[in-house]
């Protein structure tokens, strides 16, 4: 049955490799994915390693329900100390791998050490083998794993990826699989490149055992029917992500020319979701979905004729659209299609390339740092050419793949107010002035700047204080600009995220953008008919609880803290000056914000520096490290 899934041990170096199966203490406490990663991660690592050096572990994480019946479950989770500032690196994943892996017999893979020579992993029928890479380096995501399904005369074959970003150890490479799917946060590419792990491939031919067939049938008819019935969901699938962009340009939140604005306005009309339809040529799904958000593009005609790709999502519309002053489709097209086959975090490159052009704008590079490029704002050419040098690391790209905190120290401290970032990790391309519980979510994720740690995106619809009360369990302001009630907001929507990636879901189809969708309780019964275990509601929080105070304590160990918890000061000292009448002239009021992340802080039981207190940790059954790698 599910519960019987192994996790195997492997050191690169070495070429030793154990198995053993997952305890049921360990789901219990963590249930999988992301939280079982982290369970791994905490215990074996001291916070001190390079992370891109040998002593780092790699963990790749299915969750507890991927490759089972459940809403989108398909999903991964990759997990190491991140190489942009150390600390907690994560990202997740979707499309069709984690449900392979499941069936090969495996749920996680705790990954040491660096081979010798180019390598990739091949998990089939409950065994794990390393295999010579070296035929597939140097090829970009696509081409691996085309090649690597022909060296094993099997297209059934899924791996993770990564492209010439990660080979090159580009500090936020992505690790990919499909035409697009990315773990795309935190650079976990660059570590798999540093262990010179070109992928992770695999076949599944094992059953997955269900505890109660017939009525996890039921259950997910049920919920299936609660996702795909909302507004969001049908949306969705019909425009894909960029229908948020409207809204956001519309109301001015989304950031422009390096967030020196908070919209387009009227010259970003030609980037509507509506005038993506000219190029869609069909949509697709990952493993299990019913929504089937991912559309499928082709340009005909015209300067990028020619290209295809899967995408975009509404994130690349800020990397080669409104965070670099291009307002072109066919551009934002042909910048996805790039991204995802050098297998590169989008917007951790749009954040440092449109920082570049702010630099240049404001006199501190010229032609001179630049290798001649003139990096005018609009122009796709030079926006283009910068990023292919960044992923190559050539002349200016080299100082700019390290990331903000090396071009920092090369282009002066002054330079440092321009970058928005948190902890290491660029900004979404949302613009969270006017937005409180926005921006207490990206000052405090764990991984750095976010939207995906904690967003209470449905703050935005202004719902019934009565709802809302009823939701979070507390009270919370139906005004998204009001700061009353979001550290709760937050605070919730960082245990139920947390849930939705150990259990292997995706978010859109919980309370993200509908807040009908499925939530806490739902999950009990999915569980309870899936694998037979049982948990309450207040359980699974606690879970969520558990698995993110488990992360902060390894910030902590890493050296960060509440001084890193705040968003970029530009925030707080500049005002909006474009968008709806209600959103001119927003900034972060630092005593209020303060205020919140006290209140963020207690909900969690941490104390007033953002530490967990004894109490906390011995409710929640957090024990000091035990490192334990399988017996090797």
């Amino acid at each position: 049955m599910v519960l019987n899934r192994k996790v195997a041990y492997i050191d690169l170096t070495s070429k030793d490799i154990s198995e053993e199966e997952i305890p049921e203490k360990d789901r219990k406490k963590h249930l999988g994915g992301r939280g079982l990663n982290w369970h791994y991660l905490y215990n074996n690592l001291t916070g001190c390693e390079d992370p891109l050096g040998p002593d780092n572990i790699f963990c790749v994480g299915a969750g507890f329900l991927t490759g089972m019946v459940g809403p989108a479950p398909s999903r991964t989770n990759v997990s190491a100390m991140s190489p942009l500032r150390g600390g907690v690196g994560d990202a997740n994943i979707g499309g069709f791998f984690g449900a392979e892996m499941k069936y090969s017999g495996f749920d996680h893979l705790v990954i040491r050490g660096e081979a010798e020579n180019p390598v990739y992993l091949y998990l089939n029928d409950s065994e794990v083998e390393i295999r010579n890479a070296e035929g597939v380096w140097g090829e970009d995501v696509h081409e691996s794993q085309r090649k690597i399904r022909e060296e094993l005369s099997d297209r059934s074959v899924r791996s993770l990826t990564i492209g010439p970003a990660g080979e090159n150890q580009v500090k936020f490479a992505n690790v990919m699989t499909g035409l697009k799917n990315a773990a795309g946060r935190t650079g976990m590419g660059a570590v798999m490149g540093s262990k010179n792990l070109k992928a992770v491939a695999a076949k599944g031919g094992m059953d997955v055992e269900i505890a109660y067939p017939s009525r996890l049938m039921e259950t997910f008819k049920d919920l299936n029917d609660q996702a795909v019935g909302t507004r969001w969901a049908n949306t969705l699938s019909e425009l894909g992500t960029p229908l948020l962009y409207d809204v956001s340009n519309t109301i001015g939140f989304i950031g422009t020319r390096n967030w020196q604005y908070n919209t387009m306005g009227e010259r970003g009309e030609p980037l509507e979701a509506e005038n993506l339809r000219e190029f869609t040529v069909g949509k697709a799904g990952c493993h299990g979905c019913s929504v089937h958000c991912r559309h499928r593009v082709k340009i005909e005609e015209g300067k990028y004729e020619g290209t295809f790709a899967e995408g975009p999502e509404y994130t690349m519309m800020s990397t080669f659209g409104t965070f670099v002053d291009c307002n072109s489709w066919e551009f934002v097209i042909k910048g996805n299609a790039m991204c995802n086959k050098w297998g590169i975090d989008n917007l951790q490159l749009g954040g440092i390339v449109a920082w570049a052009f702010e630099l240049y704008q404001r006199g501190y590079i010229d032609k001179g740092d630049t290798g001649g490029l003139e990096l005018e704002w609009g122009d796709e050419d030079a926006v283009l050419e910068l990023c292919k040098r960044i992923v190559h690391r050539e002349g200016i790209g080299d100082i700019l793949a390290d990331s903000f905190k090396r071009a920092i120290g090369e282009f002066g401290e002054e330079t440092a107010y321009y970058a928005n970032e948190v902890k290491g990790l660029s900004n979404d391309n949302t613009d969270e002035r006017g937005i409180p519980s926005f921006a207490l979510g990206v000052g405090t994720a764990t991984r750095g700047s976010d939207h995906l740690r904690s967003r209470p995106a449905i703050d935005l619809f202004e719902l019934p204080g009565d709802f809302l009360e009823n939701l979070y369990g507390g009270p919370v302001a139906s005004d998204y600009m009001s700061y009353e009630g979001k550290p709760r907001m937050v605070w919730w929507h960082e245990l139920l995220y947390n849930v939705v990636d150990s259990l292997g879901l995706c978010k859109f189809q919980t309370v993200f953008n509908s807040p009908t969708s499925p939530k806490f309780e739902e999950y009990t019964d999915l569980l309870k008919v899936a694998t037979g275990l049982e948990f309450s509601k207040e359980e699974l929080m606690e879970i969520g609880e558990r698995n993110y105070t488990m992360e902060r304590l390894f910030n902590i160990r890493c050296g960060f803290g509440r001084e890193n918890d705040y968003p970029h000061d530009r925030y707080f000292e500049e005002e909006t000056d474009r968008g709806i009448p209600s959103m001119e002239g927003k900034k972060l009021d630092m005593e209020k914000y303060d205020e919140m992340l006290d209140k963020y802080y207690e909900l969690h039981g941490w104390d007033k520096d953002g530490n967990p207190t004894e109490e906390t940790l011995k409710k929640l059954d957090i024990e000091k490290p035990e490192p334990y790698f399988g017996g090797l």
